[in-house]
């Protein structure tokens, strides 16, 4: 097939295309290089040369119309990604930028037979609970006053009672921040105009997606950026809240085997699923993780601020892509100790940590307990 791969010079698009090509398909990668995830405009060393690269950007209509001619599917995975309140910025680029790939698909008549669009575990919000009384439950956000109080937990809507943790299936969304909503708004575009138009599409709502090549300089990069940074200059890696939130990671070679999968088969069309890993596992214990594989013997730092828009527990319920026949394989810690293998080959290995702390402090995102 020809596939082409939008952001496809980034972390989950450079491993999708070293699978596309080991697999014997011809790829064309359309990517902006733009930063905080490329911090120079070049072409990251790791895109391979036997994919075809066009520099562009998606909501720029003449580029993507080029890109897709001659393609017979895509991989919609340019997305924009941060913490930061640049709210039109989000749906520019993730809803709109969708669109337009439909609109140039429809009105080319252009013969694609696959769109897979990336979307987030970030739309479920808190996701699945369940109360001992009032049964399953899918809890609203936290409110600022209670994160200013230090009440880190999430109580039942009806009887504000205690909640358990429960895997999130694919059935309620309930996004509630500016990147959620967009990622959603994007699955909507891409599932009911593919329905509409007859271009079979699918969306993947990827958990927190871990491995080399993630961006060192963009903050969205995540837990494993973060800890390792800090360990390997010697500091302790800081924490929100009060470390015991709940999360399911994924390594990014599963991640592309999964996109793979949908991308061939028929069963997945028009169907969303979750992309994530087996187990749950709190801060903390990721924190204990890095740093065992660093091998420095730092406790984390815990200095009682959190970031609005956060969520407190989220993990997501993989059964309906497992019934597709795929599965997480690469454990936590192999994970964690291929990407600090990866890190300390990278001559760039600055604190951007404190940087981006910073930002986000200033703008507000990040705040702390009254």
């Amino acid at each position: 097939m020809n596939i082409l791969v939008t952001g496809g010079a980034g972390f989950i698009g450079s491993h999708t295309v070293d699978l596309l090509l080991a697999r014997g398909h011809h790829v064309r990668i359309l990517d902006n290089l733009t930063p905080p995830v490329h911090d120079d405009g070049q072409i990251p060393d790791y895109v391979p040369a036997a994919a075809e690269f066009m520099l562009g950007d998606v909501c720029e209509r003449s580029v993507l119309n080029r890109a897709l001619q001659g393609m017979d599917a895509v991989i919609h995975l340019a997305a924009y990604q941060d913490y930061l309140p640049d709210f039109a910025k989000f749906f520019h680029v993730n809803a709109v930028g969708t669109a337009l790939l439909y609109e140039l698909i429809v009105g080319h008549h252009y013969p694609i037979q696959k769109v897979v669009v990336a979307s987030s575990q970030a739309v479920y919000g808190e996701g699945k609970y369940a109360c001992s009384r009032d049964h399953v439950q899918y809890p609203g956000p936290r409110t600022e006053a209670q994160l200013r109080s230090g009440l880190w937990e999430l109580t039942c809507p009806v009887c504000g009672g205690p909640l358990d943790v429960q895997r999130t299936d694919e059935a309620h969304v309930n996004p509630h921040n500016q990147y959620a909503i967009s990622k959603y708004t994007q699955e909507m575009i891409a599932l009911n105009l593919g329905c509409r138009y007859q271009i079979p599409s699918v969306a993947l709502r990827f958990s927190i997606t871990q491995g080399p090549r993630q961006s060192l300089r963009n903050a969205y990069s995540g837990i494993l950026r973060l800890f390792t940074m800090a360990l390997l200059h010697q500091e302790a890696p800081v924490i929100f809240e009060d470390g015991n939130q709940l999360r399911d990671y994924v390594n990014v070679s599963d991640v592309a085997r999964g996109i793979e999968l949908v991308l061939l088969d028929a069963r997945a069309d028009y169907r969303a699923f979750n992309v994530g890993g087996r187990d749950a596992v709190s801060v903390l214990d990721y924190a204990a993780a890095v740093a065992a594989a660093v091998g420095y013997d730092i406790a984390p730092r815990i200095p009682a601020e959190f970031r609005l828009g956060d969520t407190r527990h989220i993990v997501s319920d993989i059964g309906r892509l497992q019934a597709l026949g795929w599965q997480p394989t690469v454990p936590l810690s192999q994970t964690i100790q291929d990407y600090i293998a990866w890190a300390q080959t990278q001559v760039s290995f600055a604190k951007y940590y404190e940087e981006a702390t910073r930002i986000m402090k200033k703008l507000g995102t990040v705040r702390s307990v009254a």
